[in-house]
């Protein structure tokens, strides 16, 4: 058995403008731009005491911005403002646009430090549209 040193490889985090349809894996730090809750249902003490809530944020760097789809707990972490790290994101298509979004095997947390740039907010990855092609060879 192999003895664990104890040191863990350092994350390599991605700029907004290097996402992909497709793609997964990403480590972001970005700040919230904006987010409003657009799935609120269940209650506390309900059926099974679940409750089920969905925000889309308006994350971004200083080379774009995306939608960033929170879930659950991720909606608390997602305040206007706020720097956040990303770890283990993917990007998920809707209706032909980008979205990021984190599952139960990444982590969204509050960042250590808040962030020192300025989100560029002119360069919307979610509004560009991508079309599925199939080639034939």
């Amino acid at each position: 058995m192999a003895a664990d040193s104890g040191a863990r490889r350092q994350p390599t985090f991605t700029k907004v403008d290097q996402l992909r349809p497709g793609t997964h894996g990403h480590n972001l730090i970005v700040k919230v731009v904006d987010s409003k809750m657009v799935v609120q249902r269940g209650r506390e003490g309900g059926p099974q005491g679940r409750q089920m809530r969905i925000a889309e944020c308006l994350v971004g760097d200083e080379t774009g911005i995306i939608v960033f789809t929170a879930r659950n707990d991720q909606v608390d972490v997602m305040k206007p403002g706020t720097t956040v790290e990303l770890r283990n994101a993917k990007i998920d298509m809707f209706k032909g646009s980008m979205r990021l979004a984190v599952d139960k095997w990444g982590i969204v947390k509050a960042a250590e430090s808040s962030a020192e740039f300025t989100v560029k907010e002119d360069n919307n990855l979610s509004l560009i549209e991508f079309e599925l092609v199939t080639v034939v060879e």
